[in-house]
């Protein structure tokens, strides 16, 4: 088996075991399992939930309203608690951690999500396993990824990974609800992300974390753009992470798509929020899709949302269905005044212009 870089994401539910602290010794048996695919020569990133389930415990559970402040303040009691027993566990097969704490905020901002990716590979470049969780002590909903399913995707980009592993409390996707279909089906494989499967996943089970399978599939399929393969699978498996690493079939496999996306695009897919929507007409769908053109004004039909020059915005089909997601070189009020216009008649009717194209090609990650 080659060497490749995998990052493991763990769910709060597999850390507590479905109780309300910490599980020691499955910690220590998931420790062991990364360390020994560290010692045949992978690179290994954790993405490690947990922190406002450790912080509650070692406070004694006090009985606290659930406001923002109150989560705040238990993951900042947490995080100290959470890094320390990945220390102490790692230690145990003298392995070093390097703790990464991001938000949104890290990965939207071009300059900052290069720091972040910088740091990261020069952990990994030492030998060092990079411990990732959001920063919730200082995130708020403005600046929060959300899940820790959607912060691995990101870190899996960051880290150029060649596999992300999302371990949770669920065998891996169904084709119905397990826990009331007793026909449901364990989907092997999937190669299509799309709004029949969406359907399929729900929000979370135990009430521990903050992601369900909902999630992990925004996960999988920001990350599978990139190159990157997904697996779903329980923490439960005897040697999970070697197996999977492996190649063996366990839980629900999303293969990496056959042309990775370039470091710019990763970003875009993986990085920023849409800000706003474009819509195109069918002639635009036609170049786009077909013959690796830009966006120009004249394939503009509508424009929604508030949004400035250089923001990411969604490209919708003509049935409102997302195309692909881009950056704009015009802002909202530009580029309502531009659609269906062409292109030589940008500066005449602005009185300037950044060029014949509302969004390049280079800027631009087909869906």
């Amino acid at each position: 088996m080659e060497n490749k870089t995998i990052v493991v994401k763990l769910g709060t539910s597999v850390l507590t075991g479905g109780s309300a602290q910490l599980n020691r010794a499955h910690m220590v048996e998931l420790v062991r399992q990364c360390a020994a695919l560290h010692r045949q020569g992978h690179r290994v990133v954790l993405v490690s939930s947990g922190a406002i389930a450790a912080g509650r415990a070692h406070l004694g559970h006090p009985p606290l309203a659930s406001t923002l402040t109150n989560k705040q303040m238990l993951a900042a009691v947490g995080q100290t608690q959470l890094i320390r027993i990945w220390q102490d566990l790692f230690n145990l097969y003298d392995l070093h951690v390097g703790q990464m704490l991001l938000t949104r905020a890290d990965l939207e901002d071009r300059e900052r999500y290069l720091n972040a990716r910088d740091t990261l590979r020069t952990l990994l470049d030492h030998r060092i396993i990079p411990v990732i969780n959001e920063n919730d002590a200082v995130a708020t909903a403005e600046i929060k990824v959300g899940d820790n399913d959607n912060l691995s995707a990101r870190a899996a980009i960051l880290a150029d990974a060649d596999l992300l592993i999302l371990l949770t409390d669920q065998t891996g996707l169904f084709t119905a609800d397990p826990r009331t279909n007793p026909d449901a089906q364990l989907i092997e494989e999937v190669q299509t992300i799309d709004d029949t499967l969406r359907k399929l996943a729900g929000g979370s089970v135990s009430g521990l974390g903050t992601g369900g399978m909902a999630t992990k599939l925004q996960a999988a399929d920001v990350a599978r753009r990139a190159g990157v393969e997904v697996v779903i699978a329980t923490g439960q498996v005897p040697e999970v992470v070697g197996r999977l690493a492996a190649g063996e079939r366990i839980g629900t496999r999303f293969p990496a798509l056959a042309s990775p996306l370039e470091g710019r695009k990763s970003w875009i897919l993986a990085g920023p929020p849409p800000l706003g929507e474009v819509q195109v007409d069918l002639g635009a769908v036609a170049a786009m899709r077909d013959k690796g053109s830009s966006l120009l004004p004249k394939g503009i039909t509508g424009v929604r949302g508030i949004f400035v020059r250089g923001d990411v915005v969604r490209i919708l089909d003509p049935r409102g269905s997302e195309l692909a997601r881009g950056i704009c070189r015009y802002n909202h009020d530009e580029l309502t005044r531009l659609r269906g216009v062409h292109s030589d008649q940008i500066e005449a009717l602005l009185g300037y212009g950044y060029g014949a194209v509302a969004i390049h090609r280079d800027d631009m990650v087909l869906l």
